[in-house]
């Protein structure tokens, strides 16, 4: 019969002692944990001049692709478990240079498709989305960052879904899509423009799906 203790231990000693047994234990439960722990690695996914993760929990990136032009968009695909705000964690892989080539620099002008799959089980009868250039922190009027706010009558902000939307700008950045519904395992589109004057390396796309109230 195969021991699993350290080396050294004879298996009269080691079984005589509590507190030995635990310790054997622990050491021989160390490479499983280290196998558990690295079985699933992050995922981190790039596209144009940025990467996309969903780090911060609550929902799963399948895919992504695009530079971010208007031609091309940046395309994010994705699958919600729940019917709760989830948080999209957005850094620059190139150079940041405001204006610049799409693809090579952060220039501060993303074109954006997020194609979301409802695995809620539950109907979604709206669906915002929020900028924030610090976790958990509004983003400002002034920060330069928002979905396109210099442009009053904007004709890049649709849905496959939501025939309406709303845009709120002070003191959040959001944009609310509307009058329509999302059906549970049923993948709805959405397009819009991020603008940000003042590139950031980082900075955070809240997501929220919304049910009926009763």
């Amino acid at each position: 019969m195969r021991t699993y203790g350290p080396s050294g231990f004879s298996s009269t000693r080691f079984f005589s002692s509590p507190g030995r047994i635990c310790r054997a234990l622990v050491l021989a439960l160390l490479p499983l944990a280290s196998v558990g722990a690295h079985a699933e690695p992050q995922k981190v996914w790039v596209a144009g001049a940025y990467s996309f993760s969903d780090e911060l929990g609550g929902f799963r990136i399948t895919s992504a692709s695009g530079i971010g032009t208007k031609e091309d968009p940046l395309v994010i695909t994705e699958e919600l478990n729940s019917a709760t705000p989830v948080t999209l964690t957005i850094r620059t892989t190139k150079p940041i240079q405001p204006f610049g080539t799409a693809g090579q620099f952060a220039n501060g002008l993303m074109y954006m498709r997020i194609d979301v799959l409802n695995n809620s089980g539950q109907a979604w009868v709206e669906f915002q989305f929020e900028l924030q250039e610090i976790l958990h922190r509004p983003s400002v009027f002034g920060d330069g960052l928002s979905f396109d706010q210099r442009n009053k009558t904007p004709d890049n902000i649709g849905s496959s879904s939501f025939a309406d939307f709303d845009r709120d700008f002070e003191p959040y950045d959001r944009l609310l899509f509307k009058s329509g519904k999302i059906d549970p395992l049923k993948t709805a589109k959405f397009d819009y423009l991020i603008t940000d004057y003042t590139p950031r390396w980082t900075f955070y796309l809240v997501q929220d799906p919304r049910i009926p109230s009763s």
